[in-house]
């Protein structure tokens, strides 16, 4: 369990990592993340929107509980990435950009399948505790 609970958490600080640094930008509409939103052709207003999305994912993702919100953040960031990657894909952007998208889904996958594995064991753990309690 140790392990595991090691491995999720090496995941979800990179994963926090990325997001929450990427959303700073976002939020604050910096001169380099406006240029990057009028090179993919979308609107500046949805900068700040993005960007307190992407915080209010990191704190779903760190604060315990709440496994529903948790499953949203993680949907959002997949979809905030692959809008991302596609959005690049479709300017015409180069393919040697795509390796920052690929390490996000990694994270993203990682940070995700370790969460489950944890709340697997926990519920195993929990369930042999009521069956030695019951015999």
């Amino acid at each position: 369990m140790k392990k595991i609970k090691i491995i999720y958490w090496i995941f979800t600080v990179l994963l926090v990592a990325l997001m929450g640094l990427g959303s700073i930008p976002d939020i604050m509409s910096v001169p380099d993340a406006v240029t990057l939103f009028n090179h993919l052709g979308y609107p500046t207003y949805l900068l700040p929107f993005i960007g307190i999305a992407k915080l209010l994912g990191v704190v779903a993702i760190l604060i315990p509980g709440f496994p529903r919100i948790k499953e949203w953040a993680y949907a959002g960031f997949v979809f905030d990435l692959s809008g991302a990657m596609y959005s690049s894909i479709s300017v015409g952007d180069p393919a040697s950009g795509w390796l920052l998208f690929i390490f996000g889904y990694i994270l993203i996958a990682g940070s995700y399948i370790y969460h489950h594995k944890i709340l697997k064991s926990a519920t195993s753990s929990t369930s042999s505790n009521k069956n030695s309690l019951t015999i």
